[in-house]
């Protein structure tokens, strides 16, 4: 019987999250699982509005509060409704970020109490976590750069200072230091094709026995 994975992808915009989904997509299809993909904010239409309200600029400043509360209300249901049902129905979950981007995002660059914020992810999600976070790190202006030329107008979170980043870095590092077994580091400054080699050794290294199941 097959066995459903979680598996999230973090990372600052520009550290080529999309590009890694593609590469776990086909290997995952390669062992013969069956996988989806979604995102987050996002990953199903409440949890999609939500994402809009999140991302959108606006001239009303929003709370910290606020904005930690909307990504997780857009979590839980993304949670409860879409990624623990596939994972049930035996199907591998890939997801372009998950909570510890809210570790990064709003505890590192808003600067909110880390344990503020798991208290708030163990009464919403419990212990639900992903079994493998591929963590694409780089250096702030280098993902800065990269966004820039894509010509796409910019979220509200991509208006924030180049400080505000790299709080998000230091955090995200700070999460992988902290959980070496589930979080691994891939240097997003490589070459498309040595950042794909390490994705697949992460991969074969974390589900060693994936031939034996299905």
């Amino acid at each position: 019987m097959k066995s459903g994975r979680f598996i999230s992808i973090e990372g600052m915009d520009g550290a080529g999250k999309t590009s890694v989904m593609s590469t776990l997509v086909q290997w995952i299809s390669s062992q013969g699982q069956d996988v989806i993909t979604t995102r987050e904010p996002g990953g199903t239409p409440l949890a999609e509005s939500l994402r809009d309200l999140l991302l959108a600029p606006r001239e009303e400043k929003v709370d910290d509060d606020t904005e930690l509360l909307l990504m997780v209300a857009a979590r839980t249901q993304h949670v409860k409704t879409h990624i623990q049902p596939a994972l049930s129905s035996g199907k591998w979950v890939v997801s372009d970020r998950f909570f510890d981007a809210s570790f990064a995002y709003q505890g590192g660059g808003r600067g909110m109490s880390s344990e503020r914020i798991a208290s708030l992810h163990e009464w919403a999600i419990g212990s639900f976590a992903p079994d493998l976070t591929l963590l694409l790190d780089l250096p702030v202006a280098v993902g800065k750069a990269r966004v820039a030329g894509r010509g796409e107008e910019e979220t509200r979170f991509e208006l924030e200072q180049m400080a505000f980043f790299e709080r998000v870095r230091t955090a995200y590092l700070a999460r992988a230091a902290a959980e070496p077994s589930r979080i691994v580091i891939i240097d997003a400054t490589q070459s498309p094709e040595t950042v794909q080699a390490d994705v697949v050794r992460a991969l074969r290294s974390h589900f060693p026995l994936l031939q034996g199941e299905g």
